[in-house]
């Protein structure tokens, strides 16, 4: 069995990666400051004799937790309500937290993880999106925080490999849903769920013909422990290639939640992606990875997650 670091561990998907790797009777240690993670996200494995959960803000010195296998770094806010109160927080977690893990394992000869995000495309102007687009990035707009925060970690990253022949990944993380998501996130799905569960009408930006893909979160982490399985240095894109608008996705969660909430039209926010599709030809060649829960499977599970705790 190995020895793993999590950052993000108490995170959205940072805590079902715990739960996976637990499972397999791995020893993780998770390193997170809880910005946006919650220790309830990790309450059911607290008295796991594997589990070592540090509270730790990864932009500062690390203290040596003896040598591991491999971290996999998912420390970042995501959503898109914290790029502007947590915009310095995202850039520094980005840079110095992603620098201060690469040292980490540098020192230890550890295998090096980073998550990065379908951000890295901005607003995209091929489609679906493959690892060689380079994107359409605004650099000093609202959303340029995350965006140019991932694009960095990344550069990071390779450097390290290409300098210290680091052992390292990177994958491209398209929308993930599911258990865990906080009810004020600001993502589509946990957005629609919520106002749907409160019977309050469900915003839709734009016409609703923007598109995402949405991959659920088992099947997400399934993809990111093959990472571990098979090391490939990548980028890979990481997701859900059947796409949907958000008028449709709007209109299908009123149905699955019984809702009688209307749908309310409000402008479209700045740089905010009109399409996104990852091409996911290379993960499933190199990984003989793909995502297996339809969209309702996971909604269903996602819905009632966010009735027991609203």
């Amino acid at each position: 069995m190995s020895n793993f670091i999590v950052t993000g561990g108490a995170g959205f998907i940072g805590s079902h990666l715990v739960d996976r790797l637990l499972k397999e009777d791995h020893s993780v240690i998770v390193l997170d400051n809880l910005v946006t993670g919650s220790e309830e996200n990790l309450k059911h494995v607290a008295k796991n004799p594997k589990l070592n959960w540090v509270y730790q803000d990864i932009t500062h010195e690390w203290h040596d937790y003896g040598k591991v296998d491999g971290i996999f770094n998912l420390a970042s806010p995501a959503s898109p309500d914290d790029f502007v109160p947590l915009s310095l927080e995202i850039l520094k977690v980005g840079s110095i937290g992603t620098l201060n893990g690469l040292e980490y394992a540098k020192k230890h000869g550890s295998w090096f993880m980073q998550a990065s995000t379908s951000e890295v495309y901005g607003d995209p102007l091929v489609h679906p999106q493959t690892e060689d687009y380079l994107g359409n990035v605004n650099c000093t707009g609202i959303r340029s925080v995350y965006d140019e925060s991932k694009r960095f970690s990344e550069a990071l990253v390779s450097a390290y490999q290409r300098k210290h022949s680091l052992h390292t990944s990177i994958v491209r993380i398209f929308n993930t849903y599911g258990s865990r998501m906080r009810a004020n996130d600001g993502r589509v799905i946990p957005n629609f769920i919520t106002q749907a569960l409160e019977g309050k009408p469900l915003t839709v930006y734009g016409d609703g013909t923007q598109t995402r893909s949405f991959c659920y979160v088992d099947d997400l982490v399934e993809g990111i422990y093959s990472f571990w399985k098979y090391h490939p240095q990548g980028p890979l894109n990481l997701g859900n290639p059947i796409e949907m608008n958000m008028l449709k996705a709007a209109e299908l969660i009123l149905k699955m939640t019984g809702s009688e909430s209307k749908i309310v039209f409000k402008p479209l926010p700045e740089n905010d992606p009109k399409q996104r599709c990852p091409d996911i030809s290379k993960v499933q060649k190199t990984l003989q990875w793909q995502p297996k829960t339809t969209l309702e499977e996971g909604l269903g599970k996602t819905i009632e997650y966010f009735r027991s705790v609203l």
